[in-house]
């Protein structure tokens, strides 16, 4: 078995699934990452689940699905009017750019992605009346501040005029987005801020920091770093991830957000990368002056009391999180 799938075992063994017997669930971005698990697990366990899954390129979702009659592909960008006429009882909307040289590259694009592809499926939950949505957001809504045991609302600094912060600028938006349809709408939206996430199934294409170190041990080659490693943040495995998505989706409260992170994983890059090394690898760096989209030199740690209460605990810690991605990186 691969690990990813024993991932997915774990996920429906330890969390109640029944609650999905006989619904439908939209999940937006069903291709990504944390997507592409939450619908596995919806189409791997023993209830009637049916899922809808968003997707931009549906060949690329025919080579991650296996044929399976609860799953319905919905082939269409998030930024364009969500077109479904069925029923619909929840969403999952994980859609977004993740990639750092987008967010300095392609800015403009980043916010609209973000913003406008939410305000289309809180328009779409509210026609259905679903009974509930959860919006992935981002520990970088957060941006620099002064405390590094970070509470939900613990705000810190974003610079406005670095194209950079497209991404958290965005995610602040959409965030106030979500919490004004549950205001006005009465749309029953929740939010998940996640903490960099990553496990087995993670893409060759991938090119956050993790990627980088999982890649370089593959190919027996020295980690790079092109800074000093100094920013310092706590991390999530994939599983408990999407547990915690499960979660808050059933348990969460309206118009509530609430941080997604392991928070025995608090390192810096620079020792994050340290656990990565083996007799082929050793960390070196190379700083130089290219604008790689790196988020200037924070130390947050997400406090996750909030989403302990709902039930809530964090199963994978981070050596084993490192062993899981490098052993099953597709």
């Amino acid at each position: 078995m691969s690990i990813i799938n024993d991932d997915i075992n774990n996920i429906i063994n330890d969390f109640d699934m029944s609650v999905f017997d006989n619904k439908t669930i939209l999940v937006t971005g069903a291709t990504g990452l944390i997507g592409k698990i939450c619908t596995k697990c919806f189409l791997a366990s023993k209830y009637n689940i049916k899922v809808v899954a968003l997707v931009r390129n549906e060949q690329k979702a025919l080579n991650i699905f296996d044929k399976n009659q609860n799953l319905e592909l919905l082939v269409q960008d998030i930024n364009t009017q969500i077109n479904y006429e069925p029923n619909v009882d929840y969403i999952i909307h994980c859609a977004n750019i993740t990639s750092s040289k987008d967010f300095v590259n392609k800015p403009s694009e980043t916010i609209f992605t973000t913003v406008n592809g939410t305000k289309n499926v809180l328009d779409f939950a509210q026609v259905k009346k679903v009974k509930s949505v959860v919006f992935l957001s981002s520990l970088e809504i957060y941006g620099q501040t002064s405390q590094e045991d970070v509470k939900e609302d613990n705000y810190g600094y974003i610079d406005l005029l670095n194209p950079r912060s497209s991404y958290s600028e965005g995610k602040r938006l959409a965030e106030t987005l979500c919490v004004s349809y549950w205001h006005e709408f009465k749309v029953p939206v929740k939010i998940a801020r996640l903490a960099q996430t990553f496990g087995a199934g993670i893409s060759k294409d991938d090119n956050r920091v993790f990627a980088q170190f999982a890649k370089a041990v593959l190919n027996k080659e020295n980690i790079i770093l092109h800074t000093k490693g100094e920013t310092k943040r706590n991390y999530c495995y994939t599983s408990d991830a999407v547990r915690a998505i499960f979660t808050i989706l059933i348990r969460g409260e309206n118009s509530q957000a609430y941080n997604v992170a392991n928070k025995n994983t608090y390192v810096s890059i620079y020792e994050l990368a340290q656990m990565f090394e083996n007799e082929y690898s050793k960390v070196k760096i190379i700083e130089d002056n290219i604008n790689r989209g790196y988020n200037p030199t924070v130390r947050i740690a997400l406090n996750t009391e909030k989403l302990e209460k709902l039930g809530w605990e964090a199963k994978i810690n981070l050596t084993e999180m490192i062993n899981r991605l490098i052993n099953d990186i597709e």
